[in-house]
């Protein structure tokens, strides 16, 4: 347990050293809210709604982000550095290894939702119930699950550059796709029919229906959950492939 505890602050202090999640997870998704709440005019019938909802948006923005390519490009670099391979000579399991970095970048996801939350309060004055701030956090730190997922499956590619061009344009797609920089209902229909099943909606569109007073939907929850499950899946199969090699 001790061990655990240790790994999972040495993860969380190597990602706050990192400029680019410093970046990416926090400042682009906070530029992004300020432009489309006060600068770009979307004409929203319900304004303080929109910034509530967008607020939401980029939270899990930055979360899907931090997910799939902080966590993602990390491992990769470990094993270029053959950080991974000194591991297991090591008395640390893998299985150790691999539940600190997941729970040290959750830790990490609470920083980035306490932040962005904290931003749209002071930039937009968006103000929801306690209660509504408090399950939005928690919903979007547990359904960032399948997209920790996702950046174990990107660790397992073999070269940094790789992995960066993939977990980009994966992200940006999911981003898109879901509906996270503009509402899916504007998109076309063909669109509209594959963001739905995508696991970006769907944790999107968790956290926009508790700001609308409601809870996210039987359908989100079971979605987030199959594709958790297929993620690790692939990545346990795909990582006792390279062991075996």
């Amino acid at each position: 347990m001790k061990a655990f505890q240790m790994q999972c602050k040495a993860e969380i202090k190597r990602v706050l050293r990192n400029r680019y999640f410093v970046f990416w997870s926090l400042a682009m998704p906070i530029i992004f809210y300020y432009i489309f709440t006060n600068v770009v005019n979307t004409n929203a019938p319900d304004p303080a709604g929109w910034k509530a909802h967008y607020l939401m948006s980029m939270t899990v923005f930055s979360v899907m982000g931090s997910s799939i390519m902080t966590l993602g490009i990390r491992m990769v670099q470990e094993r270029a550095q053959g950080w991974s391979t000194f591991i297991r000579i090591t008395p640390l399991k893998d299985s150790v290894y691999f539940a600190a970095q997941m729970v040290g970048q959750s830790m990490i996801h609470l920083l980035s939702i306490t932040v962005i939350f904290s931003a749209g309060a002071i930039i937009n004055g968006v103000s929801l119930t306690p209660f509504q701030w408090i399950m939005s956090a928690l919903w979007i730190l547990i359904g960032s699950m399948p997209f920790l997922a996702i950046g174990t499956l990107i660790g397992m590619m073999k070269k940094v550059e790789t992995a960066a061009g993939i977990s980009n344009v994966l992200y940006m797609v999911l981003a898109v796709a879901g509906g996270m920089w503009m509402p899916l209902e504007i998109m076309p229909k063909v669109m509209q029919n594959i963001g739905h099943w995508l696991p970006s909606y769907n944790f999107g569109n968790g956290a926009w229906a508790i700001v609308q007073g409601g809870a996210p939907s039987w359908k989100n929850i079971l979605i987030l959950i199959a594709y958790l499950v297929l993620f690790m899946l692939l990545s346990k199969y795909i990582r006792r492939k390279q062991e075996v090699m």
